[in-house]
């Protein structure tokens, strides 16, 4: 095991992985820290198995961010197949219901769509990772267990018809963080009365990274790695990236060396409240802030001189 740690090497970066289908989330992290041999990385909100799309990695010192990435808005594209029901609101779950779905026109489906848009109060689905005195709710599923859930709130700020077929649905959404696109997909069905299920879903942007163009397949990456370590680190976004949301702050070299040493500091002209990118003199990134009552910016998420 030593030996074998030996050969990983600490590299400190984002990368925006294409997941595939079939696999999950874990196991697409997995192949992706093997291939760079990195000694330390995770990534930032599942993806289901059957689901593709936008899962950054962060590698390093970039795990001390990934928060911010779990708790920014996702957009994903879906198809929906209206008329069935599953287990697990996708394709991979077993059919428990079965109904005709009525005559459908634009207008109609327009009309459930707008009853789901802005905040609204999501049941999550017991094939879920939430846990339930310390189980995760999608093992107790699995032993034909249900136990009750509380409502939660969360926003869906776009939710958009592509396209719709006798009996499908191609919806663009975008929503907040700890949404269920799966349960979005179930509800718009028993409001248009027939129940619907998730067949294809496709996660396009998470927080800042808004351009699915830059991801990555695992195909991609072992091609590039076949180049050597170097091609592969060059893939890998800044840490910074991920934050570009939050105004930056501009140290002195006093006041960065107070606020390296966990030190509150006072920074002229910096946001009056909230969270900060701080910044040495140098230009280099050093972490994230966060303003104090007193106007005093204190460290919150600092990062190693790399």
């Amino acid at each position: 095991m030593a030996r074998r740690n030996q050969n990983r090497r600490n590299i400190t970066g984002i990368l925006l992985l294409d997941k595939p289908t079939g696999e999950t989330s874990n196991g697409s992290l997995q192949g992706v820290k093997r291939l760079f041999r990195a000694q330390k990385a995770g990534h930032t909100g599942s993806l289901d198995p059957l689901a593709t799309g936008m899962l950054p990695i962060c590698f390093g010192e970039a795990t001390k961010i990934s928060g911010f990435l779990l708790d920014a808005n996702k957009r994903y594209q879906m198809v929906c197949q209206l008329g069935v029901r599953t287990a697990t609101g996708d394709a991979e779950g077993e059919v428990t219901d079965t109904r005709p779905v009525p005559p459908l026109d634009a207008q109609m489906v327009e009309a459930a769509l707008a009853a789901f848009r802005g905040p609204i109060q999501q049941l999550p689905p017991m094939y879920s990772a939430l846990k339930h005195q310390g189980e995760r709710l999608y093992k107790l599923a699995r032993q034909g267990q249900h136990v009750e859930r509380q409502p939660r709130p969360v926003t869906i700020f776009t939710l958009q018809l592509l396209s719709m077929g006798p009996d499908t649905l191609e919806l663009d959404v975008i929503c907040s963080k700890g949404t269920y696109v799966r349960t979005l997909a179930e509800d718009i069905g028993e409001l248009l009365g027939c129940g619907a299920h998730v067949t294809v879903l496709r996660r396009l942007a998470v927080g800042p990274y808004q351009d699915a163009g830059h991801m990555i397949t695992m195909n991609e990456l072992q091609r590039v790695g076949e180049e050597g370590p170097a091609a592969l680190d060059a893939l890998l976004l800044p840490v910074e990236s991920a934050l570009s949301q939050w105004p930056e702050v501009r140290l002195s070299a006093d006041a960065a060396f107070y606020l390296m040493q966990g030190q509150a500091v006072l920074v002229p002209r910096a946001p009056t409240e909230g969270w900060v990118r701080l910044y040495q003199q140098d230009q280099r990134f050093i972490g994230m802030g966060e303003i104090q009552d007193d106007g005093k910016v204190a460290p919150r998420r600092l990062f190693q001189a790399g």
